[in-house]
């Protein structure tokens, strides 16, 4: 059956409908006579990290701190390989975004002097399980901004180096989209599913990043030609074994250290930063002195309440497992492990090369959010600063960007469709017989855990206890290589067939552009998060970033020097 064929043109296009996606459409339809577009691979109600909710905004400049404190702690936290520009704009920003979040309905805790109640150094709590339905209802509530729900966005359209559009197709309908636009921000998420997870079969999906989130948005770019930046820091959380919820909800909330099996608090041997508290406990474990736990034996029966009650908030699993051991935490200490390694520019600086107002270093092309590179420890707030600073800079570059000729793209969209028919044509269909391919004998999901093996023995997954070589790199970007072929010859039944098979190719994209990051940092910068074997030491002569850009089908890594600054990019002449 033929695809059905819906063509859209916008002023501004947002894929992805999370935190920085309707944030950014927020931001946008003040402006009356602008037409805004965002696209959403769910539904914005319940779609991206904030989906299941949130107990804390854990990036906020209390009273006594300034922006420049938090970006001295993210740069320390990051071992100084961060962008500050980025990291400034968007600290700057983080009060302000509570003040109208709160506007919008999300209760923040106060306390006795009727202040936001602090978690910590830099986080303020809040009841948040309806978070993400408080955003999407506001963007619902605009007058010039139109939501496509279940839309898959598979490829930017481009003409003369500059973006002006993108092709997907509905996960419910075999319906193709070709979207035209002045200018586009990409707001997606960053990439799960990359290695093997904690959990296998059918719990697979307890993971610590949303398992939907595949990297589509980092892919969009790679193929495209966007210039990326830092894969190679990776993020491991350090989460509550087997159901892998947040730990710094007790660190933080009740202090709890962390201890190994002999009861010796482990940090101070390691540092106290994200990345040391996660090689920590790996060491530990390594050594024998495993397994390593949050202390909480000995809190009191309004700490163990409090518990119980944050993590169904937005981890229920955890609850639950306290409820049907029959011990509370006050009785039992919560056993830690580390999760599989993710990309996502949200914690660490991974993402997109952009300017200081989220330009991409394709002509009308933005990012914000997880998909950003350079600032690490956005969280919610973060990804609502950079969804709001992309939106302003898009709207300055609006009358110098126009709507694209619907005859140059033609060629593009042509061959776009083309592929979607070829993953969907029958073997015995003989009106389709131009796409015919031989059928892969292998479904996607079958690829997919292939994948995830030779990423977790070869890559640095938990297997390996996040270690990796050079000569393991080699092995694991050969058979990520046949593993693309493969991929290529996928056929399915329907569009959540054809959804799956998309995945998994941005996944693998992720992935080989992951290989060519950490073989090209060499030196062992956040141990926690990745240890290269062959280079076990931090040199200071790799204080730079690790940038890739696709070249003629090729991965090139370009270095490029830190960045204190502002910068702007400039583009090449072509039309407009």
């Amino acid at each position: 059956m033929p695809f059905h064929i819906v063509e859209k043109t916008a002023d501004i296009l947002i894929i992805g409908g999370g935190t920085a996606g309707c944030w950014a459409a927020l931001t946008l339809c003040a402006h009356e006579g602008l037409s805004v577009l965002v696209t959403e691979k769910a539904n914005i109600r319940r779609s991206g990290c904030l989906a299941a909710g949130v107990n804390a905004i854990n990036a906020y400049i209390p009273a006594g701190k300034t922006p420049e404190d938090y970006l001295e702690y993210v740069r320390w936290d990051a071992a100084g390989i961060i962008r500050d520009d980025l990291v400034l704009s968007m600290a700057q920003r983080f009060n302000s975004v509570v003040g109208q979040l709160e506007d919008l309905g999300l209760v923040i805790l106060k306390d006795e002097t009727g202040a936001y109640a602090l978690r910590g150094q830099w986080n303020i709590k809040i009841n948040g399980e309806n978070i993400k339905p408080l955003l999407s209802q506001a963007v619902y509530r605009t007058k010039n901004v139109e939501v496509l729900n279940h839309v898959n966005i598979t490829d930017y359209l481009t003409l003369n180096g500059r973006v002006v559009g993108a092709a997907g197709f509905s996960v419910r309908e075999q319906t193709a989209y070709f979207l035209r636009a002045k200018a586009v921000i990409c707001t997606t998420g960053g990439a799960a599913g990359l290695y093997r997870p904690n959990n296998p079969g059918f719990s697979q999906h307890k993971m610590w990043y949303p398992p939907f989130n595949t990297g589509a948005g980092y892919a969009l770019g790679i193929r495209a030609g966007a210039e990326m930046t830092t894969f190679e820091m990776r993020f491991v959380a350090q989460r509550c074994k087997d159901t892998i919820a947040p730990t710094g909800t007790i660190a933080l909330g009740v202090g709890a250290k962390q201890v190994n099996a002999q009861g010796e608090e482990y940090t101070s041997r390691y540092g106290l930063s994200t990345s040391g508290r996660a090689y920590g406990t790996t060491n530990e474990t390594h050594q024998g002195r495993g397994p390593c736990y949050l202390n909480t034996v000995g809190i009191t029966s309004r700490q163990d309440e409090e518990l119980l009650k944050a993590y169904l908030n937005m981890a229920p699993s955890q609850t639950l497992k306290w409820l049907e051991s029959g011990k509370r935490p006050s009785q039992q200490n919560v056993e830690l492990e580390g999760t599989e390694p993710y990309v996502v520019g949200g914690h660490t600086a991974s993402g997109y090369w952009v300017d200081t107002g989220r330009r991409t270093t394709l002509r009308g092309l933005y990012a914000a959010g997880d998909v950003a590179g350079g600032a690490p420890k956005k969280f919610v707030t973060g990804a609502l600063a950079e969804g709001e600073i992309a939106a302003n800079t898009a709207l300055v570059d609006l009358p110098g960007l126009s709507l694209p000729e619907d005859e140059a793209l033609q060629a593009q969209e042509q061959a776009i469709l083309q592929t979607y028919e070829r993953h969907l044509t029958p073997a015995d269909t003989s009106s389709v017989k131009r796409h015919f391919v031989p059928p892969c004998r292998y479904t996607s999901q079958q690829l997919e855990e292939a994948m995830q093996k030779v990423m977790d023995d070869y890559a640095g997954g938990i297997h390996s206890s996040y270690r990796y070589s050079e000569a393991q790199l080699d092995i694991a970007q050969e058979r990520l290589e046949g593993l693309t072929a493969l991929a290529q010859n996928l056929r399915g039944t329907d569009t959540d067939d054809l959804l799956h098979i998309y995945e998994l190719k941005d996944r693998l994209l992720v992935c080989q552009s992951l290989i060519a990051h950490l073989r090209a940092r060499r030196e062992t910068r956040w141990t926690g998060f990745g240890f290269n074997t062959d280079y076990p030491g931090v040199d200071d002569s790799w204080q730079l970033y690790v940038n890739s850009r696709l070249e003629n089908g090729k991965l090139k890594i370009h270095y490029r020097n830190l960045v204190k600054e502002a910068i702007t990019f400039e583009y090449p002449d072509s039309n407009g």
